[in-house]
């Protein structure tokens, strides 16, 4: 698996992540997502990104069965909802995911987007995490240049270290000013839902038959196409939800081969970036 520099931090980690929001549910879906992510890992996919807030903190203990006795491997996010985002919040959050992964530190915490609260709290309190080393970097989610600027500056003695977007063929919107203002700050961007959310092109579609074409060249999945293509960008990072063992397969494979110039020309034509900004989109 492909790795990069994670932003202005000198870990490499995935250029391709696993997500697993919505991964939870009966005992038999559970199971294959467990095995799916066991399988990822094995497969090179070391990040894995979680959130309090998925299946009430089911999620994350769903995520320590899959990474047992495999911990030092894993690149490991989780985030505090806004709701417990004081600075008080943010602390007892943070001890309950730690508590619920079954591990002593997260690689990554984020808050998972604007809230109520004060960001000078959320940021004080997650300053106060990685001084105790209970988090190693702070990021933010669905945060727009605005809102991230005023996080950066709301930080004292730790930098910025990720935002993580929606970012999928058919939403480009990031790509407009956020991108190469992460890019400048050396902040690393995750896109979440690569597929979209149930609205990914389908092969009848008119831009799906182009992802379709691409791919049969490369002997290669549409989905694949579109992982290799949202990948491009130096600064960009993407988390595929992986919700059993064949689509961690699938997923894994998305980078590693290189598409055409003209493949890309024809892919950036096909689903464009937006003409005009607009508010950062989020699900």
């Amino acid at each position: 698996m492909i790795k990069r520099k994670f932003g202005w931090t000198n870990v490499l980690v995935p250029v391709i992540g696993q997500g697993t929001w919505m991964i939870e549910g009966n005992q038999d879906s559970e199971r294959f997502a467990i095995e799916g992510l066991r399988l990822g890992l094995d497969l090179g996919l070391t990040h894995i990104d979680t959130a309090e807030m998925y299946g009430n903190g089911h999620v994350e203990e769903m995520v320590a069965e899959s990474i047992a006795d495999r911990r030092e491997e894993v690149f490991l996010v989780s985030k505090v909802p806004p709701s417990n985002s004081s600075y008080e919040g943010t602390l007892k959050a943070c001890a309950q995911s730690l508590k619920r992964l079954k591990t002593d530190w997260l690689d990554l915490y984020m808050l998972h987007w604007p809230g109520p609260h004060s960001i000078k709290e959320t940021t004080r309190a997650m300053e106060k995490l990685v001084a105790e080393g209970m988090v190693r970097f702070i990021g933010v989610s669905n945060f727009d240049v605005e809102e991230l600027y005023e996080a950066e500056r709301a930080l004292q003695n730790e930098r910025m270290a990720c935002d993580q977007v929606l970012h999928h063929v058919s939403y480009r919107g990031i790509e407009r000013r956020l991108l190469s203002y992460c890019t400048e700050h050396e902040i690393a961007v995750v896109g979440y839902a690569p597929f979209g959310h149930g609205n990914f092109p389908s092969p009848q579609s008119t831009r799906g038959r182009v992802l379709m074409e691409i791919a049969k060249r490369y002997d290669r999945t549409p989905r694949q196409v579109a992982l290799n293509f949202l990948s491009q960008h130096p600064s960009i990072f993407t988390i595929a939800k992986t919700s059993r063992p064949e689509r961690a397969r699938e997923n894994s494979n998305g980078v590693g081969w290189e598409l055409t110039p003209e493949d890309l020309a024809t892919i950036d034509h096909t689903f464009p970036v937006p003409d005009q900004d607009g508010p950062l989109e989020m699900i």
